[in-house]
């Protein structure tokens, strides 16, 4: 699988990234095909199949339920062949998500995380936005408390999950990561993620199947987008890891 770099943040990832939600969240989780919550012995057994494809970077977050506590659990003693990112301001209580986007909320939810995730530091934690103005979010005090996280080396990147093309360019003033949705049915943010190229800052796409509605033959043209560092796919199915990382690997020959 190969590899690239997350922008200015000197981070390698795989193009192909592991999405986690699947792992701790069944309510309110927007995908095509309900789904079960898969067991301990699951989680693991996927885990070793993403690594044994050459996948390093995991995607999950405080609002995807229990997956960052199982991740904590599963990757007990492997805790640097993976790159984590995880996520900042938006808390799911089982049946609503809440945001805070206040520097004390920030700190706390980031020491959870530390904690769930059984690591002393985390690669990426991105602004998980609801989409209230990017100058709002910074108001409340969450990029200072990221900030200072960062320059501590609690955390390596400070990442923005915006929802519009114009969230993302208003984070751009702090993001050294972007998270930005490419996928078959929408390409708005496209010129976002060469913008967050000139600017140094590292890309990594979400819904790239929209939500499962896709199929994998479309993952290398997203790949080739300039300046998309890897695209974050969420599954429980080894099969369907399978096929997304045969897609890459088919359209990285091809080309």
């Amino acid at each position: 699988m190969p590899r690239r770099r997350l922008g200015r943040t000197g981070i390698e990832v795989s193009i192909l990234g592991l999405g986690t939600v699947k792992f701790g969240r069944t309510v309110g989780a927007p995908y095509a095909s309900p789904f079960e919550l898969p067991s301990d012995n699951d989680i693991a057994d996927l885990l070793a199949m993403a690594q044994s494809l050459g996948i390093n970077l995991l995607d999950t977050a405080p609002a995807y339920g229990t997956s960052e506590a199982r991740l904590g659990a599963a990757l007990a003693g492997q805790r640097d062949a993976w790159t984590i990112a995880t996520k900042a301001g938006e808390e799911f209580d089982g049946n609503q998500s809440r945001f805070d986007f206040s520097a004390d909320h920030t700190l706390r939810s980031v020491e959870r995380s530390l904690t769930r995730l059984a690591t002393d530091h985390l690669d990426i934690v991105s602004i998980h936005s609801d989409g209230r103005d990017v100058g709002d979010i910074e108001a409340a005090g969450a990029i200072r408390a990221l900030t200072r996280l960062r320059e501590e080396g609690t955390i390596r990147a400070i990442g923005f999950s915006g929802k519009t093309p114009a969230d993302g360019k208003a984070a751009l003033a702090f993001a050294d990561v972007l998270m930005c949705t490419i996928n078959a049915g929408y390409s708005d943010e496209k010129p976002l993620v060469r913008a967050a190229a000139h600017q140094g800052a590292g890309v990594l796409v979400k819904k790239p199947l929209e939500r499962g509605l896709r199929h994998p033959e479309g993952l290398p043209a997203i790949a080739a987008v300039p300046g998309v560092a890897s695209i974050l796919v969420g599954t429980t199915s080894a099969i369907h890891l399978v096929e997304n990382a045969n897609s890459l690997r088919d359209g990285a020959n091809a080309g």
